[in-house]
């Protein structure tokens, strides 16, 4: 019974990370079209900022602001890259696609080549803290309470922007059609910027929780990170957030119990295998394609 209060919680922080992760690409898809294949490279960009900053301050405010401002800055800053290629191709997401695609690649090399002479990056201890529960076989650390209750925090803050506010009422009509949202006056493109900048939002608080979590970084990160957003948003149904909810906590879980009770590494394994199975039985994911 330890062993698996032990890894369902591990897999809850992880999972939280998940669901961060696949609302802030899924909210890119539904409002502005795109498959941004590059937004876990620029979450892991932002860790290697958080660790820079801490290499010249003590100060945590600047620290997450940088590591915040950051990830939101970037993110605003591909916009004009999308938006010109849909004037271009229409709103065609596979042209979307290989751009991003070719901005992991900028971005890796970036991480590679310029970052901490392409070496993966390990945060201060102090930064990462001490467990704060142990319990024979329970080991709860200070990383990944700030994994679990930040991340619970964010996506209720996320949803209730969504479905509260008159800002989520926009985002929302944009995502239905964005056509009869320009007719009727709403203002397309500053929304699909106001969109970026959420998700950036989103992004920059994951890179703060993943570096107390995760204690570490690599350029290789961004690529194991995102392949299992890809699986996940696919496994949930393409810009389904509440389907992205449930199986980025789904995935989480499920990967952890598999480092605790199945034998060899195949926690990195589930997300495909669950990808190739939900393809297979029902194409369109386990709660419907929105985008």
């Amino acid at each position: 019974m330890e062993v698996f209060i032990a890894q369902l919680l591990n897999g809850l922080s992880l999972g939280s990370m998940y669901v961060l992760l696949v609302l802030g690409f899924n909210l890119m898809l539904l409002v502005a079209k795109i498959i941004q294949f590059a937004y876990p490279h620029l979450v892991v960009l932002s860790m290697y900022v958080c660790w820079g900053m801490l290499k010249y301050t003590s100060n945590v405010f600047l620290v997450i602001l940088a590591s915040i401002g950051s990830c939101i800055a970037i993110n605003i800053a591909t916009e004009p890259i999308f938006r010109l290629l849909a004037k271009r191709h229409g709103l065609d997401i596979n042209v979307s696609f290989v751009v991003s695609m070719s901005m992991t690649l900028v971005i890796t090399d970036i991480m590679s080549h310029l970052l901490n002479y392409g070496f993966p990056i390990a945060f201060p201890s102090k930064w990462i803290g001490k467990s704060v529960i142990g319990f024979g076989l329970i080991t709860f650390s200070s990383g990944q309470a700030y994994a679990l209750f930040g991340g619970i925090a964010a996506v209720l803050a996320f949803f209730y922007l969504l479905y509260r506010t008159r800002q989520g009422r926009v985002l929302r009509a944009i995502s239905e059609n964005s056509l009869l949202s320009s007719i009727i006056g709403i203002p397309t493109i500053k929304t699909r910027v106001i969109s970026y900048a959420i998700a950036g939002l989103l992004g920059g608080l994951t890179a703060i929780m993943l570096s107390k979590m995760l204690g570490s970084a690599s350029p290789a990160l961004g690529d194991f990170v995102g392949m299992k957003i890809i699986a996940t948003s696919i496994v949930a149904g393409l810009g389904n957030l509440k389907g992205g909810l449930v199986c980025g906590l789904l995935l989480g879980i499920t990967e952890s119990m598999a480092i605790g009770y199945l034998p060899g590494s195949w926690s990195n394994a589930i997300s495909f295998m669950m990808m190739l199975i939900v393809m297979l039985i029902k194409p369109e994911g386990l709660f419907g394609i929105k985008a």
